[in-house]
């Protein structure tokens, strides 16, 4: 059973996966897995999420692949959008630079800090 007859199966209610074997080296884990968010959608939405990013999330590609406007691109990322939750998700203990970076930039949003001291974190010293 591949990804998308699971997603139709299911038609979208949560499903849990309890078993999952390695392929090749026999392998198997048994235990409560939630699939991917990725995977939680269905097929139609996947095929969209996937075309989004080999297009470099062109908008003005979606529109002439999917023969829609503008506004009905952006609805359907906004509704995929708000099932994908995983952003908020991450660890916050990964200190790397793009992580430090972001959080700058978060801290400016908040009005944390100013635009003068965002730029001096983000130029300074890493």
């Amino acid at each position: 059973m591949d990804w998308q007859e699971l997603t139709d199966l299911t038609r979208g209610q949560p499903f849990v996966v309890e078993r999952v074997r390695l392929a090749g080296s026999g392998v198997a884990v048994e235990g409560q897995f939630e699939p991917p968010q990725l995977a939680q959608l269905g097929a139609d939405d996947q095929v969209f999420v996937a075309a989004f990013v080999r297009s470099h999330g062109s908008i003005k590609e979606m529109e002439r692949i999917f023969g829609v406007s503008y506004p009905t691109v952006k609805s359907r990322l906004n509704r995929i959008a708000e099932r994908l939750d995983f952003v908020e998700q991450l660890d916050i203990a990964d200190t790397g630079p793009a992580s430090a970076s972001a959080e700058v930039v978060d801290r400016l949003r908040r009005g944390e800090i100013d635009v003068q001291q965002a730029l001096a974190e983000l130029e300074g010293p890493r």
